[in-house]
């Protein structure tokens, strides 16, 4: 594409992407749209804007709908080769680079980086070069692209060989992990992946504690930033999306059944409710919540009848052995929980590995406590909407690790997440919190929780982008 015919002025690279297609029984595709900060950030810069989505084709419909030229407006997709794709999501996104930052290897085993991970590594080094010229050859002169996260962090620097004069920025939603922790990866490969991202203008990490740790690794692995800046940008939580969301028939037909499953405790008034809603990742450290919620009834037995542990845990990269293996595990502890404890009357864990929105949202209503304990999170929104949404407000138990707690530490309870004893007393300490405290502190909470919405956050980043040169 010449010059002439480049036109956006503003784009975003991510893996994935506003809109993914299925292929109907009679073969015609069908659309369906995602959400998210992007999606309202995109929407909110205005449709004049010249705006650009570039994204993989996940899926056999997505590339039957690059193959057939069928696209929305603003969307580009790219039909990398499915093994391509694999290698570089599965084989290094999810397998290296999350474990690295989330800090999740068992080390006395893992990482192997053998001859396997360096075909891997060709891999996502080529789906960047794929990203990066499909942006070069879109973006118009001195325009702003904002690159998402771990999947993609060589192509700033890919990109800014091929064009120049391109205004660069890189959003990391993960946390970072330290400079001791970081160079588990092999020498090079660290180097490749700092130098790829110092290619941007501006660096966007959730919370000052993961910034500091990129310079860190910088300071120790590559001598430094250089020219490119650093920001900080939390994301909040979009109130108003999630308010209207949340009173629709049937989300108001899901607290109905919810209410029905948690039932009545035997002073005839619902129980009490703790509730969690993950993704079913290793981070999570939904095993251990299950532990304390056992740990609270063994040291608590008046919670036995009048509480119940209402645990959505949605299928996470289950085509991933080990995600797949945690999922079972998830569902076995549950069992033996209720198993042990449960009575004709009263299911301790309500347990559901199904994804559904709407009825996350009525769980989120009806949370009396919310049980937020990651191993270690970039951010964590369910921690900032359950705030939100508890219709009698909630107290917020949540990890140290989470990055939500940089935000709003001060009124929630925090735990340290590997000590399951002291989350059982977490719990307790939230069931038990008297009314005036519980509201005061939901207050705080849903401020702090609000205080970027989606929008806001991506456009204080193009904002600082366009005020940057490299």
């Amino acid at each position: 594409m010449g010059s002439a015919e480049r036109s956006a002025q503003v784009l975003v690279a991510s893996n994935r992407g506003p809109v993914s297609y299925s292929l109907a029984e009679d073969g015609s595709l069908v659309s369906r749209r995602g959400g998210g900060g992007m999606v309202s950030g995109l929407s909110a810069i205005g449709p004049d804007a010249g705006a650009l989505w570039v994204c993989s084709a996940l899926s056999d419909g997505d590339r039957e709908a690059v193959r057939r030229g069928v696209g929305e407006p603003g969307v580009k997709m790219l039909d990398i080769s499915a093994e391509t794709h694999h290698a570089a999501y599965n084989g290094i996104a999810n397998s290296v680079l999350w474990f690295v930052h989330h800090m999740l290897y068992q080390t006395p085993l893992e990482p192997v980086f053998d001859s396997e991970f360096r075909m891997q590594w060709a891999a996502y080094q080529e789906f960047n070069r794929a990203f990066a010229e499909a942006l070069a050859e879109e973006a118009a002169e001195g325009a702003a692209v904002l690159i998402q996260d771990y999947h993609l962090t060589l192509a700033p620097g890919m990109l800014r060989e091929l064009r120049p004069d391109l205004r660069i920025g890189h959003f990391s939603h993960t946390p970072w992990a330290p400079p001791e922790y970081f160079r588990l990866l092999p020498d090079d490969v660290a180097e490749s992946v700092l130098r790829g991202m110092l290619g941007a203008d501006r660096l966007g990490f959730l919370t000052q504690r993961w910034a500091d740790a990129f310079t860190a690794c910088c300071d120790t692995v590559v001598g430094g930033l250089g020219d490119t800046r650093i920001g900080v940008h939390g994301l909040g939580a979009d109130a108003d999306f999630l308010r209207e969301r949340a009173h629709r028939a049937d989300v108001d037909e899901r607290v109905a059944e919810l209410r029905a499953e948690i039932g009545q405790d035997p002073d005839g008034n619902l129980r009490k409710t703790i509730v969690r809603v993950d993704r079913t990742e290793l981070s999570k450290n939904i095993v251990r919540g299950l532990h304390a919620f056992r740990q609270l009834l063994d040291d608590h037995p008046e919670w036995c009848d009048r509480v119940v542990h209402v645990a959505f845990a949605y299928p996470s990269r289950q085509d991933l052995a080990v995600y797949r293996d945690y999922t079972t595990e998830v569902a076995r502890v549950a069992e033996e929980i209720n198993a042990e404890y449960g009575t004709p009357y009263w299911t301790p864990v309500v347990l559901n590995l199904k994804d559904d929105f709407a009825r996350s949202l009525a769980a989120y209503r009806l949370a009396d406590v919310a049980l937020v304990n990651p191993i270690r999170d970039g951010m964590n929104l369910v921690a900032k909407e359950v705030p939100v949404l508890a219709e009698n407000g909630c107290a917020l138990v949540l990890s140290r690790e989470a990055g939500a707690h940089e935000e709003m530490g001060d009124d929630a309870i925090t735990v340290q997440p590997y000590d399951v004893n002291a989350t059982a007393r977490a719990l307790h300490e939230g069931l038990t919190m008297p009314p005036g405290e519980r509201a005061d502190r939901t207050k705080r909470l849903v401020a702090a929780a609000t205080a970027t919405p989606p929008a806001k956050w991506f456009l204080d980043q193009l904002d600082a982008l366009t005020a940057t040169a490299h």
